[in-house]
């Protein structure tokens, strides 16, 4: 499958999202499986756990830590509560049992309650969050090798906050020696979580600005021809809620969608405008080259392409407002399989692996093409 594409780069972008994050575990399995290692992958909060542990091992060892992870912070239900699941009532009360046991005990290996109520704590790191994160750096640090992150093998961004100053910022291996505390930092969610210190700064989960790293990955210089995996677990699109749970789920959904039609019509604007520069350029007459404005738009003149392969969570019917702190061994093992089998179908497209002569920018998503189908179908 690899010698099928004629791309420079092949990126995984993972969305935040909390418990949802296992679907980006099927995701991966099904690209490893028919032969896509991505050479760059970046990650906001939980997608920026399944970026590190990606990045942090070896190509056969990925799964296996992946796998690994989610078993760690995920519990086994007893045997008699799967008669709970063959409904969806049912389905949704006991996904709701274990959105509580996280929610009041915590998640083993992720993050614990504090021992007070924030809110009557004195001023200080214990009245800043409901939850204390420090069980999580040991969970990272064994399940990944940063010294790996850090040769440089696979490019590797994580988006993160500043709590001060407000402002969007990627630790990229690049530019930065990454450790536990900027995956932690990407997903200091507040209140829930408390803010991670890097360098002498508090950072926040990346999500409270944007929720993926589509456009940092599409705008990084120097270009390349590119095809990104974008994984969403949040879908933009949705129905009208008729009831205060589904309010609750759809005002997440909202709030966290990467919303990437939008990013990629911006981004595929940009890039006709690139292209229309590049053609002038091409026939401007010679005495004109070197005046200081042509010299200035010549960096943006660039001719490359981007495939972007959406691969979006969609919800379930027994699933509510809690499904990103639900974090049942069946939930996850459903949300994985559910990226798992998506991604195969994506994967049946061979146009995403083709650098189109006439698309600059070009879109794939395999379950609203499924569902145009059907209406198609239809209407015949």
């Amino acid at each position: 499958m690899k010698n099928q594409s004629s791309f420079e780069c092949i990126a995984l972008l993972l969305q935040g999202g909390g418990a949802l994050g296992s679907y980006q575990g099927g995701v991966y399995q099904a690209l490893a499986e028919a032969g896509i290692e991505p050479n760059w992958v970046a990650g906001i909060s939980i997608g920026a756990i399944n970026a590190a542990i990606i990045a942090g091992n070896a190509p056969e060892n990925r799964l296996d830590r992946l796998r690994d992870f989610w078993e760690s912070i995920t519990l086994a239900p007893p045997v008699y509560l799967s008669a709970f699941t063959r409904n969806d009532i049912a389905h949704n009360l006991l996904n709701r049992a274990y959105a509580n046991v996280a929610m009041f005990a915590g998640v083993s290996g992720f993050f614990k309650p504090r021992m007070t109520n924030p809110w009557v704590n004195l001023p200080g790191p214990d009245a800043t969050s409901f939850y204390d994160t420090t069980p999580l750096k040991p969970l990272l640090e064994r399940l990944i090798d940063f010294d790996r992150i850090n040769s440089g093998a696979m490019r590797f961004s994580v988006g993160a906050v500043n709590v001060c100053t407000g402002n969007f910022t990627y630790f990229d291996n690049t530019t930065h020696t990454i450790g536990p505390e900027h995956v932690m930092a990407s997903g200091g969610l507040p209140p829930g979580f408390p803010a991670i210190e890097v360098d002498n700064e508090h950072y926040w989960d990346g999500g409270l600005v944007s929720n993926t790293p589509l456009d940092w990955v599409l705008g990084s210089k120097p270009q390349q021809d590119t095809l990104a995996f974008q994984v969403d677990l949040w879908s933009a699109q949705g129905e009208l809620p008729n009831t205060m749970p589904k309010v609750l789920m759809r005002q997440k959904e909202i709030q966290y969608s990467s919303r990437t039609r939008y990013s990629t019509d911006r981004f595929r604007h940009i890039q006709k405008l690139r292209y229309a520069v590049a053609n002038i350029l091409d026939h401007l007459p010679k005495e004109l080259q070197k005046l200081p404005d042509v010299e200035f738009v010549r960096p943006e003149a660039v001719r490359k392409v981007y495939n972007i392969v959406e691969l979006i969570y969609r919800t379930q019917s027994y699933e509510g407002d809690s499904k990103d702190y639900e974090f049942s061994r069946r939930s996850m093992e459903l949300h994985w399989k559910a990226g798992y089998f998506d991604t195969i179908a994506s994967l049946k497209n061979k146009r995403i692996f083709k650098r189109s002569d006439t698309e600059i920018v070009q879109t794939f998503d395999a379950a609203l093409e499924t569902e145009n189908e059907a209406q198609q179908k239809v209407a015949v």
